[in-house]
């Protein structure tokens, strides 16, 4: 079962809850609660939470270290089957929605781009600006540059390290084809109205703040070229601490943005079929056990 939505509707919560009730783990798909070191600004389970059910992949990386949608959707499906070793249910949660489609739908094998050909490409966005990395990219990927989004540097980054990695396009190893799984998969999202979204996304980031956000950001700026901090949140903090805005403009940003965030994942839920559970029909347990049975 996947539970799944928009950043601050309560999905953490309601994925324990459902886990106690089945007696199975939970499988985090979240690209930032892999590291650790920063639990404050990716809003991980904190230690109440993880005694309260079984956690993977949480907090089990250092901030340096490279993942993937292809590493995670390796990772867990081998986590998925020892899960159903135990029983017969295990809980994906998690807001980072091409996790979540690699896991359900599969993603296509790709190379794993080593260290080299990685500093290569960041040191060409870093030194000549994304504009570079796009115009390279069109060399050797006019087909991807039809459809990608070249504006956002980390997609235009990762295709321009596939096609220096596997000396071919990366539109050619891009299959579209969804792979079978060995289980039945179940897809929840929680469905809030937009007002209270973002009236909890606001909340979530003063209580941030209030755990020491501010601190954790200072402890891990010397790091602040990584791609585990390249976040909400975090950017936002660094541009303080670098004197370009001042507190309060940083914080208000980081609601900006993360609303902005909640937005594109709600773009994807509108994209792919999952069943709504809303706060307004009643607890959102009953409602999901409902489907179940």
């Amino acid at each position: 079962m996947v539970v799944t939505g928009p950043t601050a509707s309560g999905k953490t919560a309601l994925a324990i809850q459902l886990a106690r009730t089945l007696r199975c783990g939970i499988i985090s798909a979240d690209s930032r609660q892999l590291y650790r070191d920063i639990p404050i600004g990716t809003a991980a389970p904190g230690p109440e939470e993880l005694e309260a059910a079984r956690h993977y992949l949480v907090r089990f990386l250092p901030l340096d270290a490279y993942y993937s949608a292809a590493r995670f959707e390796e990772d867990a499906l081998r986590i998925a089957a020892d899960e159903f070793s135990r029983g017969d249910y295990a809980v994906v949660c998690g807001g980072s929605m091409m996790y979540i489609d690699a896991l359900c739908e599969g993603i296509d094998l790709l190379p794993t781009i080593s260290e080299p050909v990685r500093e290569s490409c960041r040191a060409l966005l870093e030194n000549e600006g994304l504009e570079a990395v796009v115009g390279r990219l069109r060399r050797l990927d006019p087909e991807y540059c039809l459809t990608g989004d070249l504006r956002n540097p980390r997609r235009a980054v990762h295709a321009l390290e596939i096609c220096l990695e596997a000396g071919v396009p990366y539109s050619s190893l891009r299959t579209g084809r969804s792979k079978e799984r060995p289980f039945r998969i179940v897809k929840f999202y929680i469905d809030l109205p937009r007002e209270e979204l973002f009236g909890r996304v606001n909340l979530r980031v003063g209580k941030m703040m209030e755990a020491g956000f501010l601190d954790e950001a200072r402890r891990v700026y010397p790091l602040r070229h990584l791609n585990s901090l390249n976040t909400v949140g975090y950017k936002e903090l660094f541009a303080y601490l670098d004197g370009a805005w001042d507190l309060p403009t940083a914080v208000a940003r980081i609601r900006k943005n993360t609303r902005v965030y909640a937005k594109k994942q709600l773009t994807w839920l509108k994209k792919h079929p999952a069943i709504p559970l809303s706060p307004s029909v009643g607890p959102l347990l009953p409602q999901l056990l409902r489907h179940l049975s």
